[in-house]
């Protein structure tokens, strides 16, 4: 079922997700009853709070080892930990938000942000933040990008925890044996696309998103070669424009003929998984897959560098969206889950966190640690963010409907397009009209 979540606002807010990103026994949970319109009460700030992962399985057993060391610090709290697959939380909350069963705290990114505040579903965390000690100590830009993701009030209604960015993965190994340069540039990139396939040994260049998050890569690869540097031309979307679609035909060419045929269906899991396991050179994904790749090849085998850049030496990517963890306006433990939030958050367990998650810590005392410099994508991911190389393409967040046309609605359509049944073409002007009408109604709303 679609939910409508939009709502007036009283001004809008430039959507700037930030340089980081051009470097995001009282409590609900004991009856499962809270629901988005429930005011919630402020609790005795002891108790029971159930947590919401918004990656769960990925990050479970990061987040156990986080609430173990919350428990062992505050042991009048007990948190009931929840995981929830990333492709599942959205629709998760939504349901919750309209007929109770919401927790007292939760994973709520920029991507999902303007959806759940839209529907008064989260509790603003200014006063909290200002109030705590992690005031100044959280990096401004990833707080700035989840207040202008929220939906255009100004309001924080989630705290950062950590920002990603796209790598391009390879195989050092294919890519010496093969005799080939690394994939800088999108040339080389479709060049051991194609020299690195040999379909009858089952061995491809290149491994593609074709599931679940499909949109995001496929985004960043058409503005990646387009060279195309925002999203809007004044009120219009520039994604279906010309030089995106010729940009998108060529990258869906990529599909079974120097990918496997299963990539239809993948998601970030099994991508991931077929390319740890396998004999493909290249994989798009972000830093948080980094350590699965470590463990299963062991780091002399791969690098991970930032995405192509163009002909040009000039590098255009689409934003990452900053994570974050949200209050549940209907909790009764609001105190309890700030604490929580607040813990997580600290230098030492955000740095634990993001280690794991191979991400970049939102503390500004974690992103000093020693490991974020020697974890190589990381470190040029940061790099390539701040030395003038890359334009980052600010996807609209702040769009209450983003997060459902960017994943329920064009997905499908994405498979299509793989599969032949639809043009590159046809699926852009699809997914740019709801984008443009989407866009209007909300400038009408915050006008």
């Amino acid at each position: 079922m679609k939910i409508s979540i939009r709502r007036s606002r009283r001004a809008a807010i430039a959507v700037a997700l930030g340089s980081v990103l051009a470097l995001t026994a009282t409590a609900c949970g004991d009856d499962g009853s809270g629901a988005g319109g429930d005011k919630g009460d402020a609790g005795s700030g002891k108790g029971k709070i159930v947590f919401w992962d918004n990656n769960g399985g990925v990050r479970t057993d990061i987040w156990k080892e986080i609430i173990a060391d919350f428990q062992k610090a505050n042991p009048d709290i007990k948190v009931e930990y929840v995981g929830i697959a990333s492709t599942e939380y959205q629709s998760k909350v939504d349901t919750a938000i309209q007929g109770g069963g919401l927790p007292d705290v939760g994973g709520v990114g920029a991507a999902m942000l303007a959806g759940f505040s839209a529907q008064k579903a989260l509790e603003p965390l200014d006063d909290r933040l200002a109030k705590s000690s992690l005031s100044g100590k959280l990096n401004e830009n990833m707080v700035d990008s989840l207040k202008a993701a929220g939906g255009g009030d100004g309001t924080l209604y989630s705290i950062p925890t950590s920002a990603n960015n796209g790598v391009l993965y390879y195989r050092t190994d294919l890519f010496k044996k093969a005799g080939l340069d690394e994939p800088t540039t999108w040339d080389k990139f479709y060049a051991a696309a194609a020299k690195l396939t040999n379909a009858k040994k089952n061995e491809f260049g290149y491994t593609i998103r074709g599931g679940a998050g499909s949109i995001a890569q496929a985004l960043d690869a058409s503005y990646g070669q387009s060279g195309i540097t925002s999203f809007w031309d004044g009120d219009k979307t520039t994604l279906n424009d010309p030089k995106n679609v010729a940009a998108l035909e060529k990258y869906v060419a990529l599909y079974k003929k120097d990918t496997p045929a299963a990539d239809l269906n993948n998601d970030f899991t099994k991508m991931v998984a077929q390319w740890d396991s396998g004999t493909i050179g290249m994989l798009n994904h972000n830093l948080g897959s980094y350590q699965d790749h470590v463990k299963a090849l062991g780091a002399d085998k791969f690098r991970g560098i930032p995405q192509p850049a163009g002909s040009d030496g000039k590098r255009v990517q689409v934003s990452n969206p900053v994570d974050g963890l949200g209050v549940f306006k209907s909790s009764k433990n609001k105190d309890a889950a700030w604490k929580f939030i607040e813990f997580a958050t600290s230098h030492a367990e955000n740095s634990k966190f993001n280690k794991a998650a191979g991400q970049v810590p939102s503390n500004n005392e974690a992103a000093k640690d020693a490991w974020v410099s020697e974890a190589e994508p990381t470190k040029l991911a940061a790099a390539a963010l701040t030395d003038g190389s890359t334009t980052i393409v600010q996807l609209p967040y702040y769009l209450p409907d983003w997060n459902t046309i960017s994943k329920a609605d064009n997905e499908p359509n994405f498979q299509k397009v793989l599969l032949g049944d639809m043009s590159a073409k046809d699926f852009l002007n699809t997914m740019a009209d709801q984008l443009n009408k989407a866009q209007a109604e909300w400038k009408e709303q915050n006008s």
